[in-house]
C-alpha cells in the first residue's frame, strides 16, 4: 500500500470508493513481492502494479466487480490455471491478490495509519483474505507496538493475529498468516495478510571518502535510512555527501557503540566500513563484530589491508565465528573501478546476502530465478 498510499488517501479523502488489488502470497518466480498494490479508481484509473505488467488487466476487470459489489475477493493466477497465459503470466510465478474496496467507511483507520507511515511510526495491518465464513472476509486489526484497533470477530483469533503481527512488525516483514477458523494456532481456513509499515531499515556508512557518497547513494536508492559517520569534520559534511539522510563527526566505533545502546541497530541495519585506516576500522570493526544481531558487516581494503585487520582483530580477542561475519574485501567481484561501480558491486552483495544468492549470471544459471 505505500507505494499507492498518495491516491488511494486523495481519493479516501474525498469519499470516492477505490478498489485495492494486493499481492498477499507468491510462488516461484512471481515478479513482485507480497505488499505490492495496485488501485483501480473510480474513474476505472489504474495507479500501481502487482505483477510488473503480467496480470494488471485481469485484475482491473476484478477490481470493477469488487468496486461495483462491495465483495472482497481473493484472485489466484499462475502457471496451473487454464488462464495463465491468456492473462499474460508468462514468467513461471504464481500469486495471490486480494481486491478489496476501500472507503471511509470500510477502512476508516486509514488516515492515521498514513500518518504513521510518513512519520516512520511503526504499523501493520492485518486483513482477513479468506474464511470459511465469507462475512469475516476483508475484517482488519490496525497493530502498533503499544495499541490496537478493529477486530476480526473474535477475542481469540484477534489475540493470536496482534501477537504474530508485532513479531512481523519488529522485523519489518510482511507476509500471510494461516489459522484455524476460530484463530487457533493450529489448523487452517482463517488467511490473514499482515502488511507491516516499519521504519526504514539503517545503512551506516563508515568514513567520508568519496566512495562514500556513492555507496549513500545506493543505499538510499534501496531503502535504507542512511548514516555517514566519520571523526574528521573536514570531510563529514552534507554538501559532500547530499545522499546522507544523517551525516555525523564522531568516532566510529564511539558513534556505532552509542546507537546499539540506545536500540537504534537492529537486524536489518548494514554497516559499511570505508575508512581503511587501522586507527579507525579496527576499533569501530571490535564493536560492530560484537554485536548481537546486524545483517551486514563490510570492510573496504586490499587484501594486504585485510590480512593486517584480521590480526589486529585477533589480538584484540575476537573470536573466529565473530570473524566469520565480516565481509572483507567488501562488495561481489564485479570488476568495477569507479565509486559508482564499487558502490554498486557492495549493494550486490548486501541484495544476495539478504536473499540467498548467489551472485552467479542468471544466464549460466538452470531452474527458478527466485528459489
Amino acid at each position: 500500500m505505500r507505494e499507492v498510499l498518495r491516491e488511494l488517501r486523495a481519493w479516501w479523502e474525498a469519499g470516492q470508493p477505490v478498489a485495492m488489488a494486493t499481492v498477499v502470497d507468491t510462488f516461484s518466480s512471481s515478479p513482485r513481492p507480497p505488499g505490492a498494490s495496485m488501485l483501480v479508481g473510480p474513474d476505472g484509473t489504474v495507479v500501481g502494479s502487482v505483477s510488473g505488467g503480467c496480470v494488471e488487466g485481469a485484475v482491473h476487470d476484478v477490481g470493477q466487480d469488487v468496486l461495483a459489489s462491495a465483495t472482497p475477493q481473493l484472485a489466484h493466477y499462475g502457471v496451473s490455471d487454464d488462464t495463465a497465459y491468456a492473462v499474460g503470466l508468462t514468467c513461471g510465478g504464481e500469486l495471490d491478490v486480494f481486491v478489496e474496496r476501500v472507503t471511509r467507511e470500510s477502512f476508516p483507520e486509514l488516515g492515521e495509519v498514513a500518518d504513521d507511515i510518513a512519520a516512520g511510526r511503526p504499523v501493520a495491518v492485518a486483513t482477513v483474505v479468506a474464511h470459511p465464513d465469507r462475512e469475516w472476509v476483508g475484517r482488519r486489526l490496525v497493530v502498533r507496538p503499544n495499541s490496537v484497533s478493529g477486530s476480526l470477530g473474535l477475542d481469540r483469533a484477534d489475540a493470536a493475529v496482534t501477537d504474530d503481527a508485532r513479531g512481523l512488525l519488529d522485523h519489518g516483514t510482511t507476509e500471510t498468516l494461516t489459522y484455524g477458523p476460530q484463530g487457533e494456532r493450529r489448523g487452517e481456513g482463517l488467511r490473514v495478510f499482515v502488511a507491516s509499515y516499519a521504519p526504514k531499515p539503517r545503512m551506516i556508512v563508515f568514513g567520508a571518502i568519496d566512495f562514500a557518497a556513492a555507496v549513500a547513494e545506493m543505499g538510499a536508492f534501496l531503502g535504507y535510512a542512511v548514516t555517514v559517520c566519520d571523526a574528521r569534520p573536514l570531510f563529514a559534511t552534507p554538501a559532500r555527501l547530499p545522499a546522507a539522510d544523517e551525516v555525523v563527526v564522531s568516532w566510529p566505533h564511539t558513534y556505532l557503540r552509542d546507537e546499539a545502546a540506545a536500540g537504534r541497530v537492529d537486524g536489518r541495519t548494514v554497516l559499511c566500513v570505508l575508512t581503511h585506516d587501522p586507527k579507525f576500522d579496527v576499533p569501530l570493526l571490535e564493536v560492530a563484530l560484537r554485536l548481537p544481531a546486524v545483517a551486514y558487516v563490510g570492510a573496504m581494503g586490499s587484501r594486504r589491508t585485510h590480512e593486517d585487520r584480521m590480526r589486529h582483530l585477533r589480538e584484540a580477542g575476537l573470536t573466529e565465528v565473530e570473524l566469520s561475519r565480516l565481509s572483507s574485501p567488501i562488495g561481489l567481484d564485479l570488476g568495477g573501478r569507479t565509486p559508482q561501480e564499487t558502490a554498486v558491486s557492495i549493494a550486490a552483495e548486501i541484495v544476495a546476502l539478504r536473499w540467498g544468492g548467489a551472485g552467479d549470471r542468471l544466464s549460466e544459471r538452470q531452474g527458478p530465478i527466485h528459489p
